[in-house]
């Protein structure tokens, strides 16, 4: 089932598809990452890409919950960074696309809310 968007603001960036998929810079079109469907619950991310554009993602939905911080990193699998509980797969940065970035992702399915950054 589609998930209701609640929030959604994007700043210098654009997705494949409506909460998910590939992430491109608008400003010089590189794909930056890619954002899981269906195992996040809200994205908090700015960064700044290697043409120097900064950009920034906000997402969460009408069903999204409260979520609760953690100190755990997240995984690296292939890749993706995966929820330390249940390796779950929730987003993918291209770090040779982007000079620096912030995050805040939370997993869906167990409500942990992971940081990550790269200055």
């Amino acid at each position: 089932m589609a998930r209701v968007i609640k929030n959604k603001e994007l700043v210098n960036t654009r997705l494949a598809a409506n909460y998910g998929g590939w992430m491109y810079c608008e400003k010089c079109n590189e794909n930056i990452g890619y954002l899981c469907y269906s195992t996040y619950d809200k994205l908090e991310l700015s960064y700044k890409c290697n043409c120097g554009s900064q950009g920034s993602v906000l997402l969460d939905f009408e069903d999204s919950r409260i979520g609760q911080s953690c100190n755990d990193d997240l995984v690296v699998i292939k890749n993706r960074f995966c929820c330390s509980k249940d390796s779950e797969p929730l987003i993918t940065i291209l770090d040779k696309k982007v000079l620096s970035y912030e995050m805040k992702i939370t997993c869906k399915s167990c409500e942990r809310i992971y940081q990550k950054q790269k200055k």
